[in-house]
């Protein structure tokens, strides 16, 4: 489109006759031909006719470096107009984690990363502050598989990453340096990224003994402390062991449920959403 318009300028002004130079005639180019039986010898070769007078150079009308100069400089402001970037969108805040962020068992709009976005609505974070949660909840994941899906199952344009995983590794009775291993590695990595994090303690059944409770429950806020990102201490505060509040297995929170754990960690999801503006806006 730019390049049509210059080169329309560009033709238009050339068809007035002020713009034609007197001095330039057309070659003919049957003057640089040989009699027939010649050697084009070095001697005999006739140089080529040249447009306009022998060393005579040539200056565009001033009228006509006018006008090519504003065409250029047209372009180039079209071109730079064009390069602007639009509107960023949405804030994307990815929650990575198992089925209490897949929303297990629960119709779509009753999850967790469903009823988050439309608290953080009532909040404010609509408009030029949206904010999108993405559900990158898996069922059934420990901290290892987490792990082995972060690369994929995190959007190149994500701008903050909630982790919350650990709780499938409890109920197995995995070791906790295995899913502590694991955590430090996604946490490692998000961070080596620039990403804001807010990480998501979790807390060992006491069904599974002191000793294994006293290795699990203080991985969170020890990683947390290494890699220096903000700890909500529990992600099931509030709805765990609360038998209004869960489905019938007990473990996965109902919609009530998942209401009351988006009402405790909403202030530090709008932190976690803070920081992210902030770093949007300094790229």
């Amino acid at each position: 489109m730019i390049v049509e318009l210059v080169s329309s300028i560009i033709r238009s002004v050339l068809r007035e006759p002020c713009l034609r130079d007197p001095g330039l005639r057309k070659p003919d180019l049957r003057e640089a031909r040989l009699p027939a039986g010649r050697d084009p010898s070095p001697g005999s070769r006739r140089e080529p006719p040249s447009y306009g007078a022998p060393g005579r150079r040539v200056q565009p009308p001033a009228r006509l470096r006018a006008v090519v100069a504003a065409a250029v400089l047209l372009a180039g402001t079209a071109a730079a107009g064009a390069a602007e970037p639009g509107p960023a969108g949405p804030l994307r805040i990815v929650a990575l984690g198992d089925s209490l962020v897949a929303g297990y068992g629960l119709p779509p709009g009753d999850g967790f990363t469903a009823q988050l976005q439309k608290a953080l609505a009532a909040k404010g974070h609509t408009g030029a502050r949206a904010v999108e949660i993405v559900n990158a909840g898996v069922s059934g994941d420990t901290a290892q598989d987490g792990l082995a899906r972060l690369d994929w199952a995190l959007p190149d344009d994500a701008d903050a990453v909630l982790v919350e995983l650990g709780a499938n590794d409890a109920l197995r009775g995995i070791d906790p340096a295995v899913t502590r291993k694991a955590l430090d590695e996604i946490l490692r990595r998000l961070t080596a990224r620039g990403i804001p994090v807010l990480l998501c303690g979790m807390q060992a059944p006491p069904n599974l003994g002191p000793d294994y409770k006293t290795a699990f429950d203080p991985l969170f806020p020890a990683l947390a402390a290494t890699h220096k990102v903000p700890l909500y201490p529990f992600f099931l505060d509030g709805a765990a062991a609360e038998l209004g509040l869960n489905q019938p297995d007990g473990m996965h929170p109902n919609a009530a449920g998942v209401k009351t754990i988006v009402a405790r960690i909403l202030p530090a999801v709008e932190a976690l959403v803070d920081r992210a503006a902030a770093r949007r806006d300094r790229s």
